[in-house]
């Protein structure tokens, strides 16, 4: 399954905002962006003709992936000026040869800009460096991927050109993957913790480490389903197991401290088992049904993150209530029945 985000898609087509952003996503250019500063290594060195058809080259790279739908780059200014510098003449869309030449066109072009337009936001004040603006529509880890395809490409054939990406579209794709990878880090080492803690508990390795069985296996089963069926989920999966493991650790602890109060009280396994689906059963199976059409509420939202988050948390519990009832006996009764 794919760990990636596309803030695009948050909100579902009964949103004026989806809406909008489909119609500039598919009539226009989109909204991710990948900003590069690409730097010539000098003061004035933006009009240096091999700096230029470096920069260029670069662009045309990023013109022909898949994911791309619109490159603005500076070279493709001055290929501009320089045709108009010719009588609009095609032959000339092309990078001058001479630096002065092109330091001639930049002048002219800067002069003839309307009052109040400048080129700062293109280039810095020293000439020394210029932007260049990717726009591509993909999900977070297809732009990380690009991002990374286009480092190998100035590795080794233009070093030292530029960085890595940057933008606002940039600091969400890593900020998504840093909170999906802490988040289910953190969740894996609070179940590790607990099962510890309940190892001293009861008082048993065995029947702590048996606690793992249940606590892990329904999160497992959620996302093995989801992944089947949908194949992706982004932010809302690294909360899913967080809020479902405490519900799914109190169902544990319930059924195991019953089991165990059962057979101390001299009742064979099966008869424990028996024991504790008679005190506890019921309560586990209405407590799972309730909180899981709770959590189905927020299925009907439209945003995605609450909607997947819903979903997925009443997946978890149902598999949960499955794994403490068709689970959880028999691995009691194989660990700790008595030997025939």
């Amino acid at each position: 399954m794919e760990l990636s985000d596309n803030w695009t898609r948050y909100f579902d087509e009964r949103y004026t905002f989806r809406t909008d952003t489909d119609f500039i996503i598919e009539n226009l250019t989109g909204l991710d962006t990948l900003e590069y500063s690409l730097d010539s290594g000098r003061e004035g060195g933006i009009t240096d003709p091999e700096y230029l058809r470096t920069a260029d080259a670069f662009a045309q790279w990023y013109r022909d992936q898949p994911e791309v739908s619109f490159v603005h780059a500076f070279p493709d200014v001055m290929k501009r000026v320089n045709r108009n510098m010719h009588g609009d003449d095609p032959a000339f869309y092309r990078i001058p040869d001479e630096p002065e030449v092109a330091a001639q066109n930049l002048l002219l072009y800067e002069l003839s800009l309307p009052f109040g337009s400048d080129l700062n936001d293109r280039i810095d004040v020293a000439k020394s460096a210029t932007r260049m603006t990717v726009v591509a529509n993909a999900p977070a880890r297809q732009l990380r991927e690009l991002d990374g395809r286009a480092q190998a490409w100035l590795a080794e054939n233009a070093p030292g050109l530029a960085g890595e990406a940057s933008g606002l579209t940039v600091i969400f794709s890593n900020l998504a993957q840093t909170n999906i990878e802490s988040m289910l880090r953190s969740t894996i080492a609070a179940m590790a913790l607990i099962s510890l803690i309940l190892v001293v508990v009861f008082k048993s390795v065995r029947f702590g480490l048996a606690s793992l069985v249940p606590n892990f296996i329904p999160a497992a089963m959620s996302f093995g389903l989801w992944g089947y069926l949908v194949g992706q989920v982004g932010l809302s999966a690294s909360v899913v197991c967080a809020v479902a493991f405490g519900i799914i650790v109190d169902d544990t602890i319930h059924f195991m401290s019953k089991y165990l109060e059962a057979r101390r009280g001299g009742g064979s396994a099966s008869e424990a088992v028996r024991a504790t689906f008679r005190t506890v059963g019921h309560a586990l199976w209405t407590t799972t049904a309730v909180l899981a059409a709770s959590f189905l509420v927020f299925a009907s939202s439209g945003f995605q993150v609450s909607s997947v988050l819903g979903l997925l948390v009443a997946i978890t519990l149902v598999f949960a209530l499955l794994a403490d009832f068709l689970l959880l006996p028999p691995l009691l009764m194989a660990i700790d029945g008595e030997k025939s």
